[in-house]
């Protein structure tokens, strides 16, 4: 069986000799190079074309992403796993805006690297659970964010004014005309208020305008 062909690419030599170690150790991976600044890293992995670049972010010379964007480029099988120290969003988030396969911390236990290195090659992605639990921890606080938000609020004013009027019992031709609209638009505005607000029929729209006292309800006899 083939071994994963793997090239290293960090500016610390001890640490790349910690790496190429375990590596090299594993039965199925082999160090095919190393490098120890962007272009190096560029040039050898042209060269050597290996399955799997480890890809430090700050080395000397040209950007660590702009490295992994040049690798991709021009060889497209090749997978890039950036292992660094940076437990950063924005790094993640741009490594992968240039290809990368996946984003390990220097600080993760060696079973993960090799892990990793594995999953990418086999065309999957891997991310840090550290890394993992925070862009769940963000996702999570954006949806609180966006429940708190008044719904409402979000409606256009030419929305609320449809909203308006077909709970007051105009039907969309009604309000087509009042509005000098088409009956197209005057519909079009009818579904994008009705999503925005998690309605689907019209009672549900008429009991939301009372809630919101948008409308009045008819006065008893």
């Amino acid at each position: 069986m083939a071994k994963i062909r793997v090239l290293l690419a960090d500016d610390h030599t001890l640490f790349r000799q910690g790496v190429r170690t375990l590596v090299a150790a594993e039965p199925d991976m082999e160090v095919v190079g190393e490098a120890s600044n962007g272009a190096e890293a560029a040039a050898k992995a042209a060269e050597l074309r290996p399955d799997v670049v480890l890809l430090d972010i700050s080395m000397p010379g040209p950007s660590s992403f702009e490295t992994a964007r040049q690798i991709r480029r021009q060889r497209p099988e090749t997978k890039v796993l950036f292992l660094t120290m940076y437990d950063d969003e924005d790094y993640l988030l741009e490594g992968m805006e240039v290809g990368a396969n996946g984003y390990v911390l220097k600080d993760s236990p060696a079973s993960q690297l090799i892990t990793a290195i594995r999953d990418v090659h086999r065309g999957g992605s891997y991310l840090s659970p550290r890394m993992l639990g925070q862009l769940v921890d963000d996702f999570r606080s954006r949806i609180r964010a966006a429940d708190h938000q008044p719904r409402l609020a979000t409606l256009t004013p030419r929305e609320k004014e449809v909203l308006k009027m077909l709970a007051e019992g105009n039907s969309v031709k009604e309000v087509a005309s009042l509005l000098n609209l088409s009956v197209k638009t005057v519909e079009a505005h009818k579904f994008n208020l009705m999503r925005k607000l998690d309605i689907h029929n019209k009672a549900q729209l008429v009991q939301y305008a009372i809630q919101k006292k948008i409308i009045k309800l008819p006065m008893m006899a």
